[in-house]
């Protein structure tokens, strides 16, 4: 299928807010998560959070802005930040999410059951307003199709998968992907339940890991076909050009171990772009900290790149942003192709015996021009995204 070209990024995480924050803290010191101060709990795990005081007046919360600061530095640097710009464009939206789509606005939702009465209606229209690519489509005047799209931690993989697919149909001129998610109470107490929540800072990949630490955070992506008469004077030096995806289904929370439909989905998206192992650089994993993930992922990497394999988890620097993480790791894994140096895996320091490839633990320059992003979830989707480094960028 016909790639897209990214035109515009941003990124709000743990390690920062903006590009320019991310690039640099990818390749700093351990960051390490803290104790909760978005809201109180009786549980006393570690998170990342953005490191902004955020609002409480936005409906949806803190994920509509941290979306709407991504949305805005992804226009800017694509140079659409003005209406002008934008008026005669037809600009498609999707936008991953978990918790916005659910879990927000717990109180209302609990007096809505209830049948309690309401005299404010503030609480319902924060609720309805809150879908948040309804959101953007009606804050930015944009005139393509929207879609939110909300499957679990794979949401904004698979919005990006969506959106090249509309650019691909001509369903849009501009497509912008994104994902966003914000710490709250309904998933940190959920993952506690499961059982797979470190209360240490997450170890992916490592033998002494103990679970994930969760994160929060929001990335957005423009995308344009390539003959798109945008390209002129516009940086476009990443090309999104393999998306892959399976669900196998077999567990409604942990992978089918022998990996099967996640090598199936790499493969997949590897042929989309009309590449092989051998021509990828890393791969940036889902690597969550958790026993079953790192393991499934890990010895499904090995078969399918071999001892060649470089990889590493981001999310030993931002914890897991839940629907925001393929987003914010498609971001990351451009910004690297762009250095040409991927980054170690922090925190990591033995390899778990069940694993033949330890992922990197320097920062290790690479020749060549692909990477992958992966993605896994709940109910076995299994999502693989593949970029490569243009030498085309007239701004460069």
């Amino acid at each position: 299928m016909q790639e897209a070209l990214v035109i515009g990024m941003g990124a709000v995480s743990a390690l920062g807010i903006g590009l320019k924050a991310a690039d640099t803290q990818l390749h700093a010191q351990h960051i390490e998560p803290h104790d909760l101060t978005r809201f109180q709990s009786v549980l006393k795990l570690p998170v990342y959070e953005v490191p902004h005081p955020g609002r409480s007046d936005f409906p949806g919360g803190n994920a509509l802005l941290w979306l709407e600061m991504a949305v805005e530095e992804a226009l800017d640097k694509a140079r659409l930040a003005c209406p002008e710009e934008r008026e005669r464009l037809r600009i498609g939206v999707c936008i991953g999410s978990t918790i916005l789509c659910q879990l927000h606005e717990l109180e209302f939702c609990a007096k809505l059951r209830s049948g309690e009465k309401m005299a404010d209606a503030t609480p319902y229209r924060n609720y309805v307003d809150a879908s948040p690519a309804e959101w953007l489509k009606r804050k930015y005047s944009l005139d393509g199709p929207a879609l939110t799209v909300s499957n679990a931690c794979t949401s904004s993989a698979d919005a990006l998968g969506i959106a090249r697919f509309w650019l691909v149909a001509g369903q849009c001129d501009v497509a912008i992907a994104a994902g966003t998610d914000s710490l709250e109470i309904g998933p940190l107490d959920g993952f506690h339940a499961l059982g797979v929540c470190d209360k240490t800072p997450c170890r992916p990949f490592d033998a002494s890991r103990d679970g994930l630490n969760l994160g929060e955070g929001a990335a957005a992506v423009v995308l344009v076909r390539p003959d798109s008469d945008l390209l002129q004077g516009r940086c476009a030096d990443i090309a999104f050009c393999g998306y892959g995806k399976t669900a196998d289904a077999s567990h409604i929370t942990q992978p089918l171990p022998s990996g099967e439909y996640l090598e199936r989905a790499i493969q997949i998206a590897l042929a989309d772009a009309g590449v092989t192992s051998k021509d990828i650089g890393f791969v940036n994993a889902h690597g969550t900290g958790t026993e079953a993930n790192d393991r499934v992922e890990g010895q499904t990497l090995a078969r399918v790149f071999g001892p060649a394999l470089r990889y590493h988890s981001t999310k030993a620097l931002t914890g897991h942003a839940l629907g925001a993480a393929g987003a914010l790791e498609f971001v990351f894994t451009a910004l690297m192709l762009r250095r040409g140096v991927a980054v170690r895996s922090h925190h990591f320091e033995e390899l778990a015996p069940e694993l033949s490839i330890p992922p990197l633990t320097v920062d290790t320059p690479f020749r060549e021009r692909y990477a992958v992003s992966t993605s896994l979830a709940f109910g076995g989707s299994n999502t693989a995204l593949v970029l490569r480094r243009r030498s085309e960028c007239p701004l460069s």
